[in-house]
């Protein structure tokens, strides 16, 4: 079989023992029996057709089935080597294609990432996680092309419930009527970025949907980074950086400029891709020179943001994530950082007893971290979101106000290792997935 997202093929059943009885020797079973099921399937597709041998088919199937093994641990070197004989195999097999483009993607081969990501959902659109009895069926409008921060693991866990991922953007609008039965649709595109394009699929099916609808199209497309200055106006001890979107990446530097100034934004600015995340792609321009070249690097669509320093007296930046649970919040982490673009994994947070401490007086008493004027600014920022699961990452000013990073339907919240240094942090985000599942069993009752 030949084909472009795959490396040639050149294994031999024979090597496949051989390397069976090296693994094995190695101490590494579940190694040899991958290649000693490699060796049979090989041996089959040569007595065979390929494409008609059911034996090969099977074996392809198994194959997977031991990719997915090594892909499950992190070895992906290991699970791409797999997934690509058993695809070689058999081609029919969407969930490899899905993990190959996985592993394609986290090691930024994107051209090969999306190519895989095209072969998977052309096969199938809807993938059943079932276990048991479930306490209900959970149906997750998904992005095939991103895969996005929403906690699905957390929020609707296997086996308490059955999840129905439905990759809405590659699917025909006829294929809505043959889902598998769900009690309940949790729109997990939280991008907005993302969600934009598929604005009139997602509101069609909304609007037809038969069962109770979490995160609403229309709330998650008023969180796009330009829009949300203008959702959170008029809230009390709200802060917020204008924004500005640029469809065109080959507007001149000038026009952009001139735009931004329109919007009441000087040096410095942010320059962002959009559809990004942890900073991915954002620059910092503090002279115009570097504003001409940032926009010249940008290939897509991009914002432009006013930068704000939100440096503390101690000369640290904080940033405070909350999640919103039916409009709730739960404090989920404190990064405090020397630099000006703070994420958790590069804060430092990790060895630094005082920083350590200082989040977990936030996560114990977020009201008293915050002060009055500061936790009562994040509770209408949830009420104005009116989303069923969001997040929102910002800063406390010296005089007590909110200023807001982002707030969105994709903010990433998950568990720690039970015995590192961070799992204080794991009651709360317990507390975040409990209190989704009492939304969930809440909404399907009134049904």
């Amino acid at each position: 079989m030949t084909d472009a997202l795959l490396p040639v093929m050149t294994d031999t059943p024979a090597q496949h023992r051989e390397a069976a009885q090296r693994a094995r020797e190695a101490g590494d079973e579940l190694g040899a029996l991958a290649h000693l099921i490699a060796a049979e399937a090989l041996q089959t597709a040569r007595a065979h057709e390929m494409h008609e041998a059911h034996e090969a088919r099977e074996g392809a199937a198994r194959i997977g089935t031991v990719a997915t093994g090594y892909f499950m641990k992190g070895d992906h070197a290991r699970a791409q080597r797999w997934y690509e004989l058993a695809l070689h195999l058999d081609a029919a097999q969407a969930p490899a294609w899905q993990n190959l483009a996985a592993i394609h993607a986290k090691a930024e081969r994107h051209d090969l990432a999306e190519g895989c990501r095209e072969r998977a959902y052309a096969l199938q659109r809807v993938y059943v996680e079932v276990a048991g009895q479930p306490a209900r069926r959970v149906l997750l409008l998904c992005a095939g092309r991103s895969a996005g921060n929403v906690p699905f693991d957390l929020l609707v866990p296997v086996p308490q419930n059955g999840r129905i991922k439905y990759a809405i953007d590659y699917a025909a609008p006829e294929e809505d009527a043959s889902l598998p039965p769900f009690d309940l649709v949790f729109n997990a595109v939280g991008d907005p970025d993302i969600a934009g394009p598929l604005a009139e699929r997602l509101a069609r099916f909304a609007q037809a949907c038969p069962r109770p609808l979490l995160n609403a199209p229309a709330r998650v497309a008023a969180t796009r980074r330009d829009r949300l200055p203008a959702l959170l106006s008029g809230l009390a001890d709200v802060r917020c950086a204008p924004c500005i979107r640029i469809e065109d990446a080959n507007e001149a530097a000038a026009q952009v400029w001139e735009r931004a100034h329109a919007a009441h934004m000087a040096l410095p600015l942010l320059v962002r891709p959009v559809a990004t995340h942890g900073g991915e792609g954002l620059v910092r321009c503090d002279t115009r020179a570097q504003f001409d070249a940032a926009l010249a690097a940008q290939s897509g669509p991009y914002y432009v943001s006013a930068f704000h320093d939100t440096r503390d007296a101690d000369g640290a930046c904080r940033k405070y994530r909350m999640a919103f649970v039916d409009r709730v919040p739960y404090p989920y982490h404190l990064a405090i950082s020397p630099h000006w673009m703070v994420h958790y994994f590069s804060a430092g947070m990790e060895g630094v007893r005082w920083k350590l401490d200082e989040e977990a007086r936030f996560l114990a008493d977020p009201a008293a971290a915050l002060g009055a004027r500061g936790a009562a600014a994040i509770a209408a920022i949830g009420r104005r979101l009116d989303l069923d699961y969001a997040g929102v990452d910002f800063t406390v000013l010296p005089d007590g106000s909110i200023f807001v990073f982002e707030a969105n339907a994709t903010m990433l919240v998950h568990r720690e290792r039970p015995d590192g240094e961070l799992a204080h942090k794991n009651a709360h985000v317990q507390r975040i997935g409990d209190a989704f599942e009492a939304m969930m069993r809440a909404r399907t009752a009134a049904a």
